[in-house]
């Protein structure tokens, strides 16, 4: 199973959709193994987004993402990270396909809701950065055997 990076921005948090997003991801038959709620520190915030330093948009980025509290998950299941992407639709909210999460509930590419990592080494990179190995669960759900034909 593979393993991807979730975080629901303040914005999400502020307008009462966490409950709304992470329900999408489990109605998929994806697994929540990992969860918390935190405020990022600014230096949090660079290193989670160091590949955008110098880019026009940046300390906006920053300055919204440490504006308040953030719900963190990792998420495990078959090809999760290109689905995960897939769910969220464009970064751009009026660019989002309508079903996908941005495409319900965003409306401004500054405030998308919803951020996952974009691929392997990403994925990696993020859930460590969030998550100590102790936090994250490893178990099995009881549904598995109708979501997954080899579970």
């Amino acid at each position: 199973m593979e393993r991807t990076f979730v975080m629901l921005k303040p914005d999400c948090v502020q307008r009462n959709l966490v409950g709304r997003v992470i329900t999408c991801f489990e109605e998929k038959g994806y697994k929540i193994v990992g969860l918390k709620m935190l405020r990022l520190s600014r230096e949090m915030a660079e290193e989670h987004y160091a590949e955008h330093r110098g880019k026009p948009f940046y300390e906006a980025l920053v300055a919204h993402i440490t504006s308040g509290p953030v719900v963190a998950m990792v998420i495990e299941g078959k090809g999760v990270i290109a689905a995960v992407r897939q769910m969220m639709g464009s970064t751009n909210p009026l660019e989002a396909a309508p079903g996908t999460i941005r495409g319900r509930f965003g409306v401004d590419v500054g405030r998308n809701v919803v951020h996952g990592s974009d691929g392997p080494a990403s994925a990696a990179r993020e859930v460590a950065l969030f998550f100590r190995p102790d936090e994250l669960i490893s178990y099995r759900r009881e549904d598995e055997r109708w979501v997954y034909e080899d579970p």
